[in-house]
């Protein structure tokens, strides 16, 4: 027995069953799942109906985020998976599946920040940073860009914590097992409430 992606297995909604007329066809054709975890980069290729190649990812490490407020996108290792909707297990064994809550690495964010508005992208500051590192000089010109642009520099409070913290919260947008990449955003915003929200409470009922 094959994994099948048909309905007519499926009783209708008075709880009747469907009377076959045909076995299975290869149009209904289901694999097994990805299940695409964190590990060293390994992707198989399939081969699929018509002759194409689907890339299946097995194990990825990294991936394209964006940041959307800052108009930003940088490659960043994958850490963790922190929140799942439908499957708590998923979070437990650190599967990479589309709409799963990650934490990545803040440190290509944070270096794309300070270098687009010349300053800190924390206000907490290690003390003596100044004085080690000795700053670039820069022209009049530079200067005044710089501070055209920090006027604009908004950052949520709840983002400014993760960048002290080194991580931050994502969503994965793409399929793994799919498309083969891990891809997704940075969390902002009423988005990143409802999900911080979301992780208390799970906390607090393993609590």
């Amino acid at each position: 027995m094959g994994i099948t992606r048909d309905s007519r297995h499926k009783r209708s909604a008075t709880g009747a069953r469907h009377a076959y007329y045909r076995k299975k066809r290869k149009f209904e054709l289901g694999r097994q799942p990805a299940n695409t975890r964190i590990g060293a980069k390994r992707i198989h290729d399939v081969r699929v109906r018509g002759g194409n190649i689907k890339p299946r990812a097995l194990r990825l490490e990294s991936g394209n985020f964006a940041w959307g407020s800052e108009n930003l996108t940088a490659k960043t290792r994958i850490l963790g998976v922190v929140y799942n909707a439908s499957n708590n297990e998923l979070v437990r064994t650190n599967t990479l599946v589309k709409g799963a809550v990650i934490q990545i690495d803040a440190t290509p964010f944070r270096l794309a920040y300070e270098k687009h508005y010349g300053t800190p992208v924390t206000r907490r500051r290690v003390p003596g940073a100044t004085q080690t590192t000795e700053e670039e000089k820069k022209s009049n010109h530079v200067e005044r860009k710089l501070t055209e642009r920090r006027k604009d520099s908004k950052i949520d409070p709840v983002v400014e914590q993760q960048f002290g913290a080194g991580r931050l919260y994502a969503v994965i947008s793409s399929r793994p097992g799919q498309s083969g990449r891990a891809d997704g955003y940075i969390l902002e915003g009423s988005e990143l409430e409802f999900y911080s929200r979301r992780l208390r409470n799970a906390k607090s009922k393993h609590a």
